[in-house]
């Protein structure tokens, strides 16, 4: 797992062509916007978050982020544990993301 600024996050992304974004937040905060072609996936839901993680495609790069960084690198370590190579978490979340979001 990596912590990666908003910078590095978004020119990894862009010149990744097996990359996946995945936001961890909840549904309401989702309500707010997510960024452009995120899954989502809430780490709220235990063990049924799991179960989403572990249906993954684990030769994929996951680029996590929720409201502040926190939960995004709590996500980035299950996934580390449950085998993924590549997950990266976007330090400081929504709070400090500038570049495009969208509404679900």
């Amino acid at each position: 797992m990596e912590h990666l600024t908003q910078e590095e996050w978004a020119e990894q992304l862009a010149k990744d062509d097996n990359a996946v974004v995945m936001d961890v937040r909840t549904e309401a905060e989702v309500a707010d916007g997510v960024i452009v072609n995120a899954i989502h996936i809430d780490i709220y839901k235990g063990q049924e978050f799991i179960n989403e993680i572990e249906d993954l495609d684990k030769s994929k790069s996951y680029y996590v982020y929720c409201r502040s960084g926190n939960r995004s690198g709590q996500a980035c370590k299950i996934m580390e544990q449950l085998g993924f190579e590549n997950a990266y978490n976007l330090e400081g979340g929504m709070l400090q993301w500038t570049g495009d979001i969208i509404d679900l």
